[in-house]
Parts: structure tokens; C-alpha cells; sequence
């Protein structure tokens, strides 16, 4: 096979047209100045970083005080789950969190530091699906708690989330909702009118923009505290000298993929349908994981029982498909999937498991090219194994 078929979206996405040339002039001469100085180049910095925060607010239903750029995601996660709780704290209020079982690890090893800080991390069962038990979150409310965290999109088997319900509850009881919202951004209707008085993280790599650029989106600065110290920008939430760069790119990045949204959800939709459609008659005992709950568009998660994943992987990229086993930020990791473990799936489907992510820039050509080698390299290895 000679054409390469890069279906890792969900990993990461390649930088937009559109976002290079909008940081092309901060990356020049006149774009160059750090955002806190007062003299032109630093106005010209800080007039971009402005612009940008205008733009992801306007897309998200928020305002733009309220958004936080950080690092990326995890940065995001982790200033909104334990930035949340040690400010809770410092008002005398509970030192408790709860969080789902599948979310991602930077929100899990977050409600873990909030346990090394002497705090309290309560984790919410999902059901095979991936879906929050609702009892059970309403539950770990009970007592108070600093912060209840559950994605919008989970990152492996792309289940959506009643994140309007949780935040209700949320605010009924004084607590802040947070969502790691990276995976819904572009791909489902996403406003903070949905969430009102939630935390939403997002990642500008996962929708064209730059790696190492993110935001929070916080209804009130206070209600985090901040994990970095220095200066004072970004209202002290998250000081140091912003990347002008990456800002931008992530403004660029997010006011496109809101804009084109229905088009890019629809296409990457039928993409996926076509592919899971098309694999099991040819693959009798495929298993589609989350395929019983509302998932986002993107994101396909498939067990081939019998079949180790990170072999299937590799002979998968020798052949010019380049997928992934679940989240890119377990690679190299030896312990199962804890999403797949979380919703109680059959380990001998957890070590089987395949995620193909669909963006804007996939074809009919690319599934066609999926269906065309991966049935052949499955049935080679199954007659190499016996």
C-alpha cells in the first residue's frame, strides 16, 4: 500500500492553513514583543492574545475574562480540579472531590494530588457504555464537595456525557462542575449557556491549532486557585508571559471548528458509520465499545477478540494506517485501558482494542483503505497464532 491513512485525530491534528497564517505575524518582527510590555511590540503581542480570548469566548458562550489560557489540556485539568479544591479550601469549604472513573488521567491523577494534599477523591462508576451513574454523582455530593469533574467527550470510545444534568446538580449544590471538554470542541454543540457556572478545558493540537496550547474556561477566576506563582497576568490565575504563539493559533483554531461544525460532525459521522458498517461483516466478531450510548462523531473503538491491539497496531502502520490503541497519553503504557476497565468491558476485548478517530481531512478513500488491509492482516495473524 502506497498512500499513508492517518486516522489518530483524537491524538492530535495537523496544523490549519487558516492558523498558520494568522500567527505568521507573530512570529515576524513586528508580533514579536511579550504581551507586558507596554511600548508597541508588546501591545502588538497583547492586542493578539486579546483577540484570541475574544474569539473562544464568543464561540463558547463565554466571557472573556473567564478564559484562562494554559499549556494545554492537562494544565487545564489540573488548575480547574485541584486549583478548585485548594481554593475551596482556603474558603473554609470541603476539600473533597469526585471525578468519573473514565476520564482522563490528568483528571485522575489530579484528584490523586488532591489526596496527597490531604484532601479527599471520590471516584463516580461509569456503566458499560461510559456514561456516569447519575445516582452516584448525585451521591458524592452529598457532604459537600470542592469539585465534580466528568468529560464532555471521553477521549477513547467517544461517549458524550449529560454534562447539562451533572452542572445542574453541580450548581444546586454549590460545587464546581468541571468538564474536559478537548474531545467535544468542533465536534459537538459545545456553549457555556449548556453548563452555566462550569470549568471547560480545552487543547488547541486536537482541532488544528499548536501542541503545547489550551484554556480553561472558569465562570469566576476565584474559584481556582492558582498552581504556578509570579507575576500577575492572567489575573494572577496563571502567571508567566503568555504564548503569544500558541494563543493565537488556539483562537484561530477554535473559532473555525465552532464555525464548522454541523459540516465537519456530519462528515466524520458518516465516516465512521461507514467504517463500523462495513468492518463486521468482514470481522464476525467485532466489538464496537460505547456503541450502546450517544457517542461524539469522531471516534470509533473496536475489540478484535484474539488479537493483541499493539500488534494489530503495528502491522496496521507497516501497512500505512496509522491509528492508535486508545489514548495517546498511555503510549508505552503496560496496564489496560482504564476507560475500557472502567465500563466493566471483558478484558479479552480491553487488550483487543483499536481506535480510529475521523477529522475534516479523511475520505471515503481512507476507510476503503481500512477495510481493504485490516481484515487481510487479522486473519494472517490469527493463522499465526493458531
Amino acid at each position: 500500500m502506497d498512500r499513508i491513512v492517518y486516522v489518530d485525530n483524537a491524538a492530535t491534528t495537523p496544523v490549519r492553513p487558516e492558523v498558520r497564517l494568522a500567527i505568521e505575524p507573530f512570529l515576524g518582527h513586528e508580533g514579536f514583543g511579550n504581551p507586558s510590555s507596554a511600548h508597541r511590540f508588546g501591545r502588538t503581542a497583547s492586542a493578539g492574545v486579546d483577540n484570541a480570548r475574544r474569539q473562544i469566548a464568543d464561540a463558547l458562550g463565554a466571557e472573556p475574562a473567564q478564559v484562562i489560557f494554559t499549556s494545554g489540556g492537562t494544565e487545564a485539568d489540573n488548575l480547574a480540579v485541584v486549583g478548585g479544591a485548594l481554593a475551596a479550601r482556603s474558603r473554609g469549604e470541603s476539600f473533597r472531590v469526585a471525578v468519573a472513573a473514565a476520564e482522563h488521567k490528568a483528571v485522575l491523577e489530579s484528584a490523586d494530588t488532591v489526596e496527597q494534599f490531604g484532601g479527599e477523591a471520590v471516584r463516580i462508576p461509569v456503566d458499560s457504555n461510559g456514561i456516569v451513574d447519575l445516582d452516584a454523582a448525585a451521591k458524592a455530593l452529598d457532604g459537600g464537595l470542592a469539585v465534580l469533574s466528568t468529560m464532555w467527550v471521553n477521549n477513547e470510545v467517544g461517549t458524550i456525557q449529560n454534562v447539562g444534568k451533572i452542572s445542574r446538580i453541580c450548581r444546586d449544590a454549590n460545587t464546581l462542575f468541571h468538564s474536559d471538554a478537548v474531545q467535544a470542541v468542533g465536534k459537538v454543540p459545545l456553549s457555556g449557556t449548556e453548563v452555566p457556572g462550569a470549568c471547560l478545558a480545552i487543547s488547541g493540537h486536537k482541532i488544528g491549532a499548536l501542541k503545547g496550547s489550551g484554556a480553561l474556561i472558569v465562570p469566576d477566576p476565584d474559584l481556582v486557585a492558582p498552581l504556578l506563582h509570579g507575576g500577575g497576568q492572567q489575573q494572577g490565575v496563571r502567571p508567566g508571559t503568555e504564548n503569544v504563539v500558541g494563543i493565537v493559533a488556539l483562537g484561530a483554531a477554535v473559532d473555525l471548528a465552532v464555525r464548522e461544525l454541523d459540516a465537519t460532525a456530519n462528515h466524520v459521522r458518516t465516516l465512521r458509520d461507514d467504517l463500523e458498517r462495513r468492518l463486521q461483516p468482514v470481522i464476525p466478531d467485532l466489538h464496537i465499545n460505547g456503541a450502546n450510548g450517544e457517542r461524539a462523531p469522531h471516534i470509533s473503538n473496536v475489540s478484535v477478540p484474539g488479537i493483541d491491539s499493539n500488534t494489530l497496531l503495528m502491522h496496521l502502520d507497516l501497512a500505512g494506517i496509522c491509528c492508535s490503541t486508545g489514548s495517546a497519553c498511555n503510549t508505552g503504557a503496560v496496564s489496560a485501558s482504564h476507560v475500557l476497565t472502567a465500563m466493566g468491558t471483558p478484558a479479552r476485548l480491553v487488550t483487543s482494542a483499536l481506535r480510529f478517530s475521523f477529522s475534516k481531512h479523511n475520505t471515503d478513500d481512507d476507510v476503503a483503505s481500512i477495510l481493504e488491509v485490516m481484515p487481510k492482516i487479522i486473519a494472517k495473524l490469527r493463522k499465526t497464532t493458531g
